[in-house]
């Protein structure tokens, strides 16, 4: 019966299985996939149990299911989250998909990437396929075409059908009048963008409005754009070492000048910062994925 009894709160649930309380609490609110014991002062106690299940459902998740689609396979057979043995069809629709989508980009198919991409946003969540799977098709294009396994028109052609389907998106999400706005910007004169593209996705997908405002160009530009705009938040995008000293440099400025400003730096530059510069300007590193780009927004404003 010790598995019955509850023994950890909230926090520490959290904490074991690396997600974030609010997260718990709306799942239970939504789903009603465990019932938490309460003690006398009315606060959630979870059992050994209750971690079992939640771990299990998290691992589908992380797997590329959505949670509901998680907790509608644990109801549907027990036996699954004892075994752990999914039927291959089911375990692996990520990596036929994936592969799916990036043949059809590199033989300019259309019809079947719309196929394709349609069908991902039917069995995963906006978040994984923009967040995830995208970026795993445009770095694997990447790869291909440096190493001349494809033509700068498989690349333009993929990277360009991609970021139109994005833009679509980021444009129909709504924007909360009562929350942030944020600009961003890139010091890469040439290159997609793609990364600050999904940053832009991220915020937009959390209510903040976003204006990108393109390259950069000088610090009189960015200050009477902060005059027109005010915004609360900064994005900086550095994809090439080169322009790395340019963009801490931008940072400073901003920083000295605009005391309420939340300011972030992102892209690949960011690998190439030596220790001490990442010790310097850690306060402002994004990341490089959807979960730290979460944590950073997370302890640095509300939304």
């Amino acid at each position: 019966m010790a598995d019955q009894e509850g023994k950890y709160n909230i926090k520490a649930a959290a904490l074991m299985l690396g997600v974030q309380p609010g997260t718990l609490r709306a799942w239970e609110r939504r789903y009603q996939m465990i019932a938490p014991v309460r003690n006398e002062a009315g606060h959630r106690l979870y059992t050994d149990e209750h971690i079992k299940i939640l771990k299990w459902l998290i691992k589908k998740v992380n797997q590329g299911f959505t949670i509901s689609q998680a907790i509608s396979l644990m109801s549907h057979t027990h036996t699954q989250m004892e075994s752990e043995t999914i039927n291959l069809k089911q375990a692996n629709p990520l990596m036929n998909l994936t592969d799916s989508l990036y043949d059809a980009l590199i033989h300019f198919e259309s019809d079947k990437v719309n196929e394709v991409i349609n069908k991902l946003f039917s069995i995963f969540s906006m978040e994984k396929v923009i967040g995830d799977i995208f970026i795993q098709v445009v770095t694997k294009i990447e790869i291909s075409y440096k190493s001349g396994n494809l033509t700068n028109a498989q690349r333009n052609f993929s990277f360009t059908f991609l970021k139109a389907r994005i833009t679509t998106i980021i444009h129909s999400l709504p924007n909360n009048v009562h929350l942030h706005k944020a600009v961003c910007i890139s010091f890469s004169k040439e290159g997609d963008h793609f990364g600050l593209l999904i940053f832009t996705f991220y915020l937009r997908t959390k209510g903040i409005e976003v204006l990108n405002i393109g390259t950069y160009h000088s610090l009189e530009d960015i200050n009477l754009t902060m005059e027109i705009i005010h915004p609360d938040l900064f994005i900086i995008s550095c994809e090439d070492k080169k322009d790395l000293k340019e963009a801490l440099s931008l940072i400073n400025q901003l920083s000295h000048n605009y005391k309420g400003l939340t300011i972030g730096l992102g892209g690949e530059a960011i690998t190439e910062m030596d220790h001490s510069e990442k010790k310097h300007f850690s306060t402002y590193l994004l990341g490089q994925s959807i979960n730290e780009w979460e944590k950073w927004l997370i302890e640095r404003m509300v939304y």
